[in-house]
């Protein structure tokens, strides 16, 4: 097993694990659940800055808060933040044509994250056979297959597989399409080591559970876009890397949903319907903390559109009913909304200062990866395979196995 403690990837973890560490105060507290921070006493400036700001201003900032003109400390972390998560583009390479037909049944922007992902594969040794793992109708797959090479998709759902197998053969592609929980013991006797495989955005367990098995197989090349990082059975994070491991920073379900908070593709009305949602439930928020003689946030579960559709008063009326809360007396709704309105947009800027954690915290989850696949023997390269505008999860982990004495691409000798 190679010692991977003194690669790039091992001292760029290193930085990012005393950056995350050291701020914890800083990206922990969720503004939505807490009326007021810690950190505001430490930094009143910044805090009134926020605190005065609008919600389109707020919108504005969201996707990238490290451009904001914040009184410090913001500007400093912005730029640490910055530096410290910058992943390489990874090398491009021209896909050959292939025939219109593949893109049918696609939407337009799976498509081109298809496109990117297929792009930016380059290994010193050509793959043979690829995997697509969860690999639903099979689009990716098929992509890569077009010129020829073998391909075996794995996928839960059987109407998923049916479809796949389906526009496989239409097309021509000499695919095997399985039926596969790939979390079940028996996930394994698919992957062998002259298999490729490839996940385009496996959330979780699920490509978590790929980075084990393939090279447990002994895959020569995998290449993997992974997703979802709180998609996991444990309460907590579970290191991979015997470097991650070491850490003291341990991540709840809730930590791991920060880096997945940066939206770019909703519409206006899927934005419109977000944004009630939440100046309902704040202005909800101040009601029951009134209705409990309780200052603390109380959790409400999820709830159906149609509660949308209600007026503001019985939104409140049937949210206490349902949490079994002391009656209501008379309100001053449109007040009350109001107020549930404002602190939305509070909510929104203080969430800017958390969100320049937001790439940081990836990172590291994606370098605990890395890692532990150079210590599994395998060469490394983590880097952005399209823009963020197309997906906030735009990097792909590339790991290859070389012969001793081989040369990989960038000319380095193995």
């Amino acid at each position: 097993m190679p010692d991977s403690s003194a690669s790039p990837l091992a001292q760029q973890f290193a930085a990012l694990d005393v950056f995350i560490s050291e701020h914890q105060a800083l990206w922990r507290p969720r503004p939505f659940t807490e009326r007021q921070l810690a950190w505001e006493r430490e930094h009143p400036e910044l805090a009134s800055w926020l605190r005065s700001r609008s919600l389109e201003q707020a919108e504005a900032a969201h996707n990238h808060p490290e451009q904001l003109q914040a009184p410090e400390p913001f500007a400093r972390l912005a730029r640490q933040s910055s530096a410290l998560s910058r992943l390489p583009s990874l090398p491009q390479h021209p896909l050959p044509d292939s025939p219109p037909r593949l893109s049918v049944d696609v939407p337009g922007r799976k498509w081109q994250q298809i496109q990117a992902f297929a792009s930016h594969l380059s290994f010193a040794q050509q793959p043979q056979h690829w995997l697509d793992w969860c690999a639903g109708k099979g689009h990716l797959g098929r992509l890569l297959a077009s010129d020829g090479r073998q391909l075996t998709c794995l996928e839960w759902d059987p109407q998923l597989v049916a479809s796949g197998r389906q526009l496989s053969q239409r097309v021509g592609i000499n695919a095997r399409h399985y039926q596969q929980d790939v979390l079940a013991a028996d996930a394994a006797q698919h992957l062998h080591s002259e298999h490729c495989p490839v996940a385009l955005h496996a959330c979780g367990d699920l490509h978590v559970q790929l980075l084990k098995l393939a090279s447990q197989a002994g895959c020569q090349q995998l290449a993997i876009a992974p997703c979802c990082y709180n998609r996991i059975h444990t309460s907590h994070y579970q290191a991979m890397s015997q470097t991650a491991k070491a850490s003291n920073l341990q991540l709840s379900l809730e930590d791991l949903r920060l880096p997945l908070s940066e939206t770019v593709t909703a519409g206006a009305r899927v934005r419109r319907q977000r944004d009630q949602s939440m100046a309902w439930r704040l202005g909800f928020d101040l009601l029951q903390r009134e209705l409990r003689q309780c200052n603390e946030y109380l959790p409400t579960p999820s709830l159906p559109g149609d509660w949308l559709h209600k007026s503001f008063a019985q939104f409140c009326l049937d949210l206490a009913a349902l949490k079994q809360l002391p009656a209501v007396t008379t309100q001053d709704w449109p007040a009350l909304e109001a107020k549930g309105w404002q602190r939305l947009a509070e909510v929104r800027n203080l969430e800017l200062l958390r969100n320049l954690f937001r790439r940081p915290l990836e990172v590291w989850l994606l370098l605990d990866r890395a890692l532990y696949l150079e210590e599994q023997g395998y060469r490394v390269r983590l880097g952005e395979f399209c823009a963020s505008s197309l997906t906030p999860r735009n990097v792909l982990l590339l790991g290859e196995r070389l012969p001793t004495g081989a040369v990989d691409n960038s000319g380095d000798i193995h």
